[in-house]
């Protein structure tokens, strides 16, 4: 799995212009969902993203995680994560996983952040075409990969 976070001060997604999601601050996470993925993925990346200290302290360091700022999470489905540009202009989107394996572990990620943070999660709708709208705050955007725990 990959997951694109970005510490926001506002984010919202629209579909068929009717606003589905919207957070104040917190993250508003793209994830890629690979064939590959599996249940132990969803929870490593599940624990790192609710625990990631990504919010400034009274210090302005990079101290406090999402819990502590009380902040929500938007979190998107975008199989083009997973896109290879190896060949070609045109991307290659053969490692990403089809809705029949995406789609479980999407819910169960939902679920579990939901469970994690200790408050509804906000969400796009897997496969629609979204209009994605945020503030970046910082700018900060984290890149995590769970096939890549480095």
């Amino acid at each position: 799995m990959i997951a694109v976070i970005q510490r926001v001060s506002e984010a919202s997604v629209t579909i068929d212009g009717h606003i589905k999601g919207r957070i104040g601050t917190g993250f508003l996470i793209l994830l890629g969902i690979t064939h590959a993925d599996t249940h132990e993925d969803l929870d490593w990346l599940s624990k790192k993203i609710v625990g990631l200290r990504i919010f400034s302290d009274a210090d302005d360091k990079m101290n406090l995680d999402l819990k502590t700022v009380d902040g929500s999470i938007l979190l998107i489905s975008q199989f083009t994560l997973h896109a290879s540009t190896k060949k070609g202009n045109r991307p290659s989107f053969i490692d990403a996983a089809r809705p029949e394996v995406a789609i479980p572990l999407y819910e169960q990620l939902i679920r579990q952040l939901s469970a994690e943070l200790g408050k509804p999660i906000e969400t796009g709708e897997f496969g629609a075409d979204m209009k994605v709208a945020l503030v970046n705050d910082g700018p900060v955007t984290i890149v995590i990969d769970s096939k890549n725990r480095q």
